[in-house]
């Protein structure tokens, strides 16, 4: 089997070995090594990138106990190949996977709560935990590991006997058989992990818990540690501060600003809606009383305010009315009158590609047409300009 180099030493970057075998595989060929330091797709982290003999490696994964990595051109069996980790991708992930246990292991001591899910991404890191947390909760996780960054205490992999392994405590997403490696991070974590790892907690640097969502049950939550944590702060802060300019408020007032703004907006609209309302009361007036279908079209009109209109038509006209609101290709409608208008609806929707519906007295929904395109139709059923 080959030689896992990344579980003997996780910061083996450059490595040489024979090439064992290759085989077509998907438009390109897996290559078997008689050792690698390219860690497998596995346990939620992806395949490290890098190049070997001079060929990108696409993909690297543990298929029936064996490695293989994934590359466009043959490599010949019997050659020997230097293998190149992309090193900025391994270590960032290092440091991340690291960061994982650490509020893994806090949650699990401080909550009871078991890591049922991992997931290390291209642009954050999720965690799910079997139980719900507060912010308060996950803030103070946070403070307790960027401790145990600050304290810089070593974390180290071993892959102990079945007798030792039997009195060991650590944590475990599954139940696991035959060779199983442990994480350990002093005084802190004990974690059966098959992933690469930092060698101190303080190479780890800033952990930044994100953002929380309740996920089945539990609490999945976005992690960022080191420059990636760094570079998230520099983005938000730019934000911020671009938008206090903005508005003309200091950053800590923001919240504030805000709330004003969206009490603000929402007076407008309710006065738009109302000021709406008057104009489609004083529409609806000027239509002289007939039995032809009648329709008229408006514009920013919701749904009370095109029922409102239909209504009123119908008070005054003795056949089928309408009311639409939209723009370009998109109106809203709402569709009534003194007879059964289901039918109406039906052949409306087919003529003006729509879908929506109601009872016999009135139906409401939307179709893919411009105005002139209503227009015609409405002129087709008889009504006037």
């Amino acid at each position: 089997m080959t030689e896992k180099l990344y579980e003997l030493n996780s910061y083996v970057r450059t490595f040489t070995a024979l090439v064992e075998e290759c085989v077509p595989h998907n438009n390109g060929y897996a290559v078997r090594l008689s050792r690698t330091a390219f860690f497998p797709e596995g346990g939620g982290q992806a395949a490290d990138p890098g190049v070997l003999g001079g060929l990108t490696v696409k993909d690297v994964q543990l298929v029936e106990g064996e490695i293989w990595h994934y590359v466009q051109e043959p490599l010949l069996a019997g050659d020997e190949v230097e293998g190149v980790l992309d090193w900025e991708t391994r270590f960032s992930r290092m440091r991340h996977h690291t960061a994982e246990h650490i509020v893994c292991s806090i949650a699990h001591r401080w909550h009871g709560l078991r890591n049922v899910g991992f997931h290390l991404g291209s642009e954050d890191v999720t965690l799910d935990l079997d139980g719900e947390l507060t912010r308060e909760q996950i803030d103070a996780i946070e403070d307790e590991a960027n401790r145990v960054v600050a304290a810089n205490v070593a974390v180290t992999a071993t892959i102990p006997t079945a007798e030792e392994l039997a009195k060991a405590t650590y944590r475990s997403k599954k139940e696991l058989d035959g060779e199983v490696r442990l994480v350990t991070i002093d005084g802190v974590d004990c974690c059966a992990c098959c992933a690469p790892h930092v060698a101190r907690t303080g190479e780890i640097g800033l952990i930044k818990l994100l953002d929380f969502i309740r996920y089945k049950g539990g609490v999945r939550i976005h992690l960022l540690c080191g420059e990636a944590a760094l570079a998230d702060y520099r983005l938000r802060y730019a934000q911020s501060a671009e938008i206090s300019a903005k508005l003309s408020v200091k950053q800590y007032d923001l919240t504030a600003a805000v709330d004003r703004l969206l009490a603000e907006k929402d007076g407008l609209k309710l006065a738009l809606r109302a000021a709406n309302r008057r104009i489609a009361d004083m529409q609806v007036a000027a239509v002289m009383p007939t039995d032809k279908p009648v329709y008229l079209v408006g514009e920013d009109w919701d749904t009370e305010t095109l029922r409102r209109v239909v209504n009123g038509l119908t008070e005054r006209c003795g056949g089928l009315c309408a009311a639409f609101s939209g723009s370009g290709g998109a109106y809203s409608y709402v569709l009534g009158g003194t007879g059964d208008i289901r039918a109406a609806t039906a052949q409306m929707n087919a003529a003006l590609n729509g879908r929506g519906g109601g009872d016999h007295r009135q139906s409401q929904g939307r179709v893919q047409a411009t105005a002139e395109q209503i227009a015609a139709y409405w002129r087709q059923l008889g009504a006037d300009e």
